[in-house]
């Protein structure tokens, strides 16, 4: 079941009347819960054995961390927790990936191995829901905060439709409160989540569906050279697509909680305004960007070890956070490439650097790098546009290898972006759509700058209740008109 779908409209719509019936609070979790299972089920029903084992194991295993006074018996308990959970993990997305690649060394020294195939299909949102039940077990195993009181209460937690499947990635001191009280969503969040969700669904089914996502996969699509113009486009799209998709999504799944009391962290904040790569990972993937900062950067040393030791730390965060994103080298890569432009950030900023760094602990943005170039950068209405811009043209060069298939094809749609790509075939983007990719991004560009400093429901209580009224109504009949042609959300397969 996706948000983009008349089943979910149903769906949801019984979940309000349910929610806002005078039961009694455990009665509505219950509620919620069964929801969060059916909302699973909807992709395939036995993976829900799947959350069902790592809900219960991590529940007992996170109480234990908490009360065990016996410093190797913790140890114990926290490795458990830590192979249930990546090994599933790697079982179920990294499982082929690893096989091919053990193939491909074995037969590179000589043994001749050929195993059958292996046929594992990946179960939705294994990896948010990994990280999601990961930050619970090793909190505990730090004390950072109680254990969740009831299982009810943590299976919830875990399994929470809206966040479930593609995030955003929640901690247990976000959403675990809020479920140890009565929540009812007052009128106004009720209308601010509504508004939401629309907006969500715009993103989703207008733009990254209906005016992007053709001709992203046409030129990604194309096994031959492209002439400059195309590649540009295409890239461009899928620049577009990307960010429509994952962040319409995001808000859609801020908006459906809002309508049912709950608040979820935010997840993008204008990406495509960033003045620079640290400030893009502030606002890109917010959630995904604070755990690895959290709970892989910080714990590697972060930039309390020296020089030398941060850039190892801040490419090892990159190349984990690549990798959590698909069993491929290409997303490797992909990390890999923001790695290297935080360094030369990073380079940049320690040379004009003239007071100490605060240790990590004292930052308080979600960011993988602490050390900013964005305060030594023009800002906004004095030349910052001109490096956001800069900024989001490298950022399409990593997508490239993100939505490749091959190194093989990325490279190609390099050397076609360059101009190098000879001989190049026959153009294979019309006009028109060459200007509804212009005409797209352009405004997405513009609206993120404009907008990088407000959020949409602070705008959105600046205008008029009539105007707010054509807006949202306008929305729904685009959202409605372009319904045949809207596919499942791109972060699913993650």
């Amino acid at each position: 079941m996706v948000f983009n779908s008349y089943t979910f409209i149903a769906f949801f719509a019984i979940i309000l009347v349910l929610h806002n019936l005078p039961i009694s609070w455990k009665a509505k979790k219950i509620n919620l819960l069964i929801a969060s299972y059916i909302f699973y089920a909807a992709w395939n029903p036995p993976f829900i054995l799947l959350l069902w084992l790592s809900t219960v194991v991590d529940f007992f295993v996170g109480r234990a961390l908490y009360t065990q006074p016996n410093k190797s018996k913790r140890h114990m308990l926290l490795v458990i927790s830590l192979i249930g959970n990546l090994g599933m993990l790697c079982f179920f997305k990294y499982g082929g990936f690893i096989l091919e690649n053990f193939v491909i060394l074995s037969n590179a020294v000589g043994i001749d191995y050929h195993p059958a195939k292996p046929n594992i299909i990946l179960p939705a949102g294994i990896s948010f829901y990994t990280f999601t039940t990961l930050c619970y077990t090793i909190d505990m195993y730090k004390k950072k905060s109680k254990p969740v009181a009831s299982l009810l209460d943590f299976s919830l937690f875990v399994t929470f439709f809206p966040h479930l499947v593609a995030g955003p990635i929640v901690r247990p001191p976000q959403l675990v409160p809020q479920f140890e009280t009565p929540h009812k969503a007052t009128g106004q969040q009720l209308l601010n989540g509504l508004l939401l969700l629309t907006l969500g669904l715009f993103m989703k089914v207008v733009c990254a569906d209906t005016l992007l996502a053709a001709t992203s996969d046409t030129i990604f699509g194309s096994p031959g050279n492209l002439g400059m113009l195309d590649a540009w486009m295409g890239v461009l799209a899928f620049s577009g697509q990307i960010f429509f998709d994952f962040a319409g999504y995001s808000t859609a799944a801020i908006g459906v909680a809002l309508c049912l009391g709950f608040v979820l962290p935010q997840n993008f904040l204008y990406p495509y305004a960033a003045i620079g790569f640290s400030d893009f990972w502030r606002r890109w993937h917010i959630t995904l960007s604070s755990w690895l900062r959290d709970y892989l950067y910080i714990p590697l040393g972060g930039n309390r070890e020296g020089k030398f030791k941060t850039y190892v730390n801040v490419m090892i965060t990159m190349l984990i956070g690549g990798l959590w994103h698909g069993a491929n080298w290409t997303f490797v890569a992909w990390g890999g490439l923001h790695g290297i432009y935080l360094w030369i950030e990073k380079a940049l900023s320690d040379s004009r650097e003239k007071t100490p760094r605060m240790p990590d602990s004292n930052i308080p943005v979600p960011v993988v790098v602490q050390a900013s170039l964005a305060p030594t950068l023009p800002a906004r209405g004095n030349g910052g546009f001109l490096y956001a811009l800069f900024t989001f043209l490298l950022i399409c060069i990593t997508w490239v290898f993100f939505r490749s298939a091959t190194f093989s094809a990325a490279w190609r749609l390099l050397r076609s972006m360059a101009g190098q790509a000879l001989p190049s075939g026959p153009p294979l983007l019309t006009t028109a759509a060459i200007l509804q990719v212009g005409v797209v991004i352009t405004l997405m560009l513009a609206s993120h700058w404009f907008m990088r400093d407000t959020t949409v429901l602070k705008t959105a209580s600046k205008l008029p209740w009539w105007l707010l009224g054509i807006v949202w109504a306008v929305l729904l009949i685009l959202i409605i008109l372009s319904q045949g042609t809207s596919k499942s959300f791109i972060y699913f397969q993650f």
